[in-house]
C-alpha cells in the first residue's frame, strides 16, 4: 500500500491555516486513492500521543503543554521524531524546523518539502528569529529529497541553494464560490456589493495600515471590512484603528469557512496588502470567489492575479485604486471575470492535488 506521513501543521481537520487546509484537502484526496496517510496533529496540553482516524486519514496526535514558537518547535520535534521509526514517504510542510529532518536523512526515508515563503526576511522577526529561519531555510534545501515551491518566484529563491531538477512548483488551490447566502452579511451589519473585504494579520508588511489610511480618504459610500485580531496593547494594532474613518468596520477574527466565504462572495472587491510571500491561499480563495482584487505591487501577488487585478503601492497609491475603481464600476464585473479565468488557470484542487500526486508517487520506497 502507498504510504505518506505529513508533517509540518497543527493538524486536521484543518482549523488554522492555509497549511492545514492543503494537508487536509491532500490527505483526503489520497485516501480515496486508496492511499494511507497519516497526518501529525498537536493537542494542547499534557498526556501520552495517541492515535485515532478523520474521515478515514490516520492522525497521531502529540500533547504539548508549551504555547506558542516553543510548543510549536517541540511538537515538530516530537512528530519527525515519530515519524523516524517507520519507512514511509513523509511530506513536510514549511521549513520553519527543517533541521529536525535530518532525524529522516539518517535513517534513509524519503522526504519532500514545501518551503513556503521566505519567511527570514520578513520585518516582523528580532534578529534572533531571522537567523533561525535563514538556517532552517538552507537546512531544508539539503536535507530534503525533493523540493516544492508554491510560486514561481519562491522557485528562484530555492535556485540560489539548489538545482532546478530538485525544485517543482506547485501552487495552493482553492474552492470556486459560486454561490453564498447573504444571512452572514446581513448578521454583521453589512450590504452584499456595498463592502471591501481584506483579511490579513495586522503586521506591517500587510499593509493594513496603508490600506486602512487610504481607504479613509474621503468618504466611499461603501465600507471595508477588516478581519483579523486587533489588540490595544498593540502599537500598530492602534495605529491602523485610529486611521479609521467611520465606514471601516473591524469584526475581529472570523474562522467560520462558511461566514468567510460569504464575505467573500458578496464583497465589491478584496483587498491584499501582503508585501512578501509566495502563493498566499487567502488570494487564491478571492480569485476562487471571483473578487475582484485589489492588491499591493509585487511579484508574488502580479504572478498569482495577473493582469486583471489593479495593483497599489502605499496609502496614496490605494487611495487612487478606489477612486477610479468606485468611479467606474463596470471594471469591477471585467476584474471579476478575470478572476474566475485565473482561478481555472491555475489554482482549482483537482489539478494541485494530481500534481502532487504524481510528484509524491516518484518519491515512494
Amino acid at each position: 500500500m502507498k504510504v505518506l506521513r505529513i508533517l509540518g501543521t497543527r493538524g486536521v481537520p484543518a482549523a488554522h491555516g492555509g497549511f492545514e487546509t492543503f494537508a487536509e484537502y491532500l490527505a483526503l484526496h489520497l485516501v480515496e486513492q486508496g492511499w494511507r496517510v497519516v497526518v501529525y496533529c498537536q493537542e494542547d496540553g499534557e498526556g501520552p500521543v495517541f492515535e485515532d482516524s478523520w474521515r478515514g486519514i490516520e492522525r497521531v496526535r502529540i500533547p504539548i503543554a508549551a504555547g506558542g514558537p516553543k510548543g510549536t518547535i517541540l511538537f515538530d520535534l516530537k512528530a519527525t521524531r515519530h515519524a523516524a521509526r517507520s519507512n514511509d514517504l513523509c511530506l513536510t510542510l514549511g521549513y520553519n524546523t527543517a533541521v529536525f529532518c535530518a532525524l529522516l536523512r539518517i535513517k534513509g526515508i524519503p522526504n519532500l518539502i514545501n518551503m513556503d515563503g521566505i519567511e527570514w526576511s520578513r520585518a516582523k522577526w528580532g534578529g534572533v528569529a531571522k537567523t533561525w529561519f535563514w538556517l532552517n531555510d538552507w537546512a531544508g534545501c539539503w536535507l530534503g529529497n525533493h523540493l516544492v515551491a508554491d510560486h514561481p518566484q519562491i522557485k528562484v529563491h530555492l535556485k540560489s541553494r539548489v538545482a532546478d531538477s530538485k525544485i517543482t512548483m506547485i501552487p495552493y488551490g482553492a474552492d470556486a464560490v459560486t454561490t453564498a447566502p447573504d444571512a452572514p452579511v446581513r448578521a454583521l451589519g453589512l450590504e452584499p456589493g456595498r463592502f471591501l473585504t481584506v483579511i490579513a494579520r495586522a503586521e506591517p508588511e500587510n499593509s493594513l495600515l496603508e490600506v486602512v489610511t487610504g481607504f479613509s480618504a474621503r468618504r466611499r459610500e461603501m465600507q471595508l471590512v477588516v478581519l483579523g485580531n486587533y489588540q490595544d496593547d498593540n502599537a500598530y494594532h492602534r495605529a491602523v484603528k485610529a486611521a479609521a474613518s467611520d465606514e471601516v468596520r473591524f469584526v475581529g477574527a472570523i474562522y467560520d469557512k462558511h461566514i468567510v466565504q460569504a464575505l467573500r462572495f458578496h464583497s465589491a472587491a478584496y483587498v491584499h496588502g501582503h508585501q512578501v510571500g509566495g502563493t498566499n491561499p487567502s488570494l487564491v480563495e478571492a480569485l476562487g470567489a471571483g473578487n475582484p482584487v485589489v492588491a499591493h505591487d509585487n511579484r508574488f501577488n502580479r504572478w498569482v492575479c495577473g493582469d486583471g487585478a489593479r495593483y497599489f503601492d502605499g496609502a496614496a497609491g490605494f487611495a487612487a485604486c478606489l477612486d477610479e475603481l468606485l468611479a467606474q464600476p463596470e471594471q469591477l464585473a471585467q476584474m471579476r471575470s478575470h478572476s474566475l479565468a485565473r482561478f481555472q488557470e491555475a489554482f482549482t484542487w483537482p489539478d494541485v492535488l494530481a500534481k502532487y500526486q504524481t510528484l509524491l508517487e516518484g518519491y515512494l520506497p
